[in-house]
């Protein structure tokens, strides 16, 4: 079900390998698409997997508090991203669940069960696999929290996102249509704490990383320093 790019560059000879980790909220998805479509690349948004494995867990009753509960069913789901950067895609078990992942429900129960090793090794596996067909034609940009330190460490370009806790509240406050921006900041600072504090493929930097700090910028802003970046690697390759 994965598709390539809606327009690849054709000047591009060989694939390449984009690793984005960091927070949640420091505008990592926006960044990564934008990326994507402005050089041709396909684009893995691995928290939506991780999402889509918690959204079959609760469907299923499983106890998402109970790691060997969700242990010992993680291999069950059929997860397939679309990697089209224009219109990314996530089905489990042949169901499109694209808005079903983003529910207040899935998001309160995803940190305990991307915490279970078993849940992080099916994943993983799943995320090179996209990542080696992608290196077929032009390559990838994927984002995530443990890419350049787990799943790609061998990518050429790697990056580590970050943003004020604030500006990210707001940032997320608003695509969620106003909701309550203490609460926000609430949560993704709880978020962080869990990442950090996970003792399988923990939130860091990665070795070689270049930490951008995305609070003072616009968007596209951050979208050229990025392909700025990408460019400028390739040059020298």
């Amino acid at each position: 079900m994965s598709t390539k790019p809606s327009d690849p560059d054709p000047t591009r000879t060989t694939g390449i390998v984009v690793a984005v980790d960091g927070t949640s909220g420091s505008g990592k998805s926006s960044t990564c698409r934008g990326v994507a479509v402005r050089l041709g690349l396909r684009y893995l948004d691995t928290g939506a997997m991780y999402r889509a494995m918690t959204w079959w867990m609760l469907e299923q009753g499983v106890d998402v508090h109970d790691p060997a509960a969700v242990a010992a069913r993680s291999g069950e789901p059929v997860i397939d991203s679309g990697t089209d950067p224009a219109g990314p895609t996530i089905h489990v078990d042949g169901h499109d669940v694209g808005a079903a992942i983003r529910t207040e429900q899935v998001t309160g129960s995803v940190s305990p069960v991307s915490t279970v090793p078993e849940v992080r090794t099916r994943l993983v596996e799943l995320q090179r696999a996209e990542i080696a067909a992608a290196l077929e034609g032009a390559g990838i940009v994927v984002e995530g929290r443990d890419i350049g330190s787990v799943v790609a460490p061998e990518a050429p370009v790697k990056l580590y996102l970050t943003a004020d806790p604030a500006a990210r509240a707001r940032r997320r406050a608003a695509e969620e249509g106003g909701t309550d921006v203490a609460a926000v900041e609430k949560s993704l600072r709880g978020r962080d704490e869990i990442d950090s504090g996970r003792a399988v493929s923990p939130l860091t930097m990665a070795e070689g990383a270049v930490h951008l700090d995305t609070t003072p910028y616009t968007l596209e802003e951050v979208v050229d320093l990025v392909v700025g970046l990408v460019e400028a690697v390739e040059a020298h390759a």
